[in-house]
């Protein structure tokens, strides 16, 4: 994006970011441009969390996605998409209309730059001048933000992937992607037990194994926050309050690891104005009817107020006998 002759150079106010907070991906792009103090170059829209019908007026139509919010003067109410649950106000605050051009919903957003061969998702980050999709890929998304915008960025020697670790953040990306990113997904959607078994172990290994190297140093890369520490915190932060009661990924839990809970205190106090739990919650227990008919959002535990307290992790490095607490 960066190099003379490019199709999007960066510029301040050049770029739009479409973002839900609930989605974990969409969040990474949140929290990296928070980290990047990029606030006032690349501004965002926030869809409304619960998923509806992308063409209301189409009765053959069956697509179910992310929508924007209303007017915040608007008192308009809906149900989840099999018409059970609710209401759900369609004005919830932070969650607005897009103010770009007139649409209903992200799949508009698509078709406007004429993309509809893939599933209409977010992240988008949108490319104002030329009304086309930069990227909805997060993992580019995330990676631009932390080296393509340092002109216009307010902290701009901040590198969440430093060279001499670049090595060591492709190893575990390797790992964590498929086996807790995509893995408590691969939980939750499982339709046999045989698939859910397979999953729900490579998950609990696979945390098993985030636990052993957060023992030993404080990061997951190493001795500097990365951008794969943002991948990994983006799951771990929905984990209990989400995964283990939606996802049935209860064979273990932050709150009960004294390392995770620790490492995810840490980094949610560095992006804290990035996270909405209400409306991550909200999304996920009321955008599946399939898993969940009449859409209720379980009160849960307190898991903000937890990571609102203080941490240990500048001792992480040295106490290599820490223990893992699960």
């Amino acid at each position: 994006m960066k190099e003379e002759g490019t199709e999007f150079p960066p510029e301040k106010g050049r770029c739009h970011l479409f973002v839900a907070y609930a989605c974990p991906w969409a969040h990474r792009t949140l929290m990296v441009r928070h980290l990047k103090g990029l606030e006032d170059v690349i501004s965002i829209t926030v869809v409304h969390p619960t998923w509806r019908k992308t063409k209301p007026d189409d009765k053959d139509d069956h697509h179910n996605g992310w929508v924007f919010g209303a007017p915040q003067d608007s008192d308009e109410t809906f149900a989840n998409t099999a018409g059970d649950g609710g209401p759900f106000t369609a004005a919830l605050e932070g969650c607005d209309p897009n103010p770009l051009f007139e649409s209903f919903s992200i799949r508009d957003v698509y078709e406007k730059a004429r993309d509809t061969d893939g599933k209409y998702t977010v992240p988008i980050l949108w490319d104002k001048k030329t009304s086309r999709i930069v990227s909805n890929e997060s993992a580019d998304i995330i990676q631009m933000f932390n080296d393509q915008f340092n002109d216009f960025s307010s902290i701009p020697n901040l590198s969440l992937a430093p060279n001499d670790l670049k090595d060591r953040m492709q190893e575990v990306d390797a790992w964590i992607y498929p086996g807790i990113n995509n893995g408590v997904y691969r939980c939750g959607f499982a339709t046999s037990q045989k698939a859910y078994d397979q999953a729900i172990q490579e998950l609990t290994d696979s945390l098993d194994r985030v636990v052993d190297i957060l023992s030993q140093q404080r990061y997951i890369a190493g001795d500097r926050l990365t951008l794969s520490d943002i991948r990994l915190f983006a799951t771990l932060l929905r984990f209990d309050e989400v995964y283990i009661v939606y996802f049935k990924t209860n064979t273990r839990s932050v709150e009960h690891s004294p390392v995770l809970l620790n490492y995810c205190r840490e980094i949610y106090q560095m992006v804290a104005p990035t996270v909405n739990m209400e409306q991550i919650k909200q999304h996920y227990f009321t955008s599946h009817p399939n898993l969940n008919k009449f859409s209720i959002i379980p009160r849960g535990g307190n898991m903000e107020k937890l990571l609102q307290m203080p941490h240990n992790r500048e001792s992480a490095t040295s106490n290599k006998k820490q223990k893992a607490g699960i």
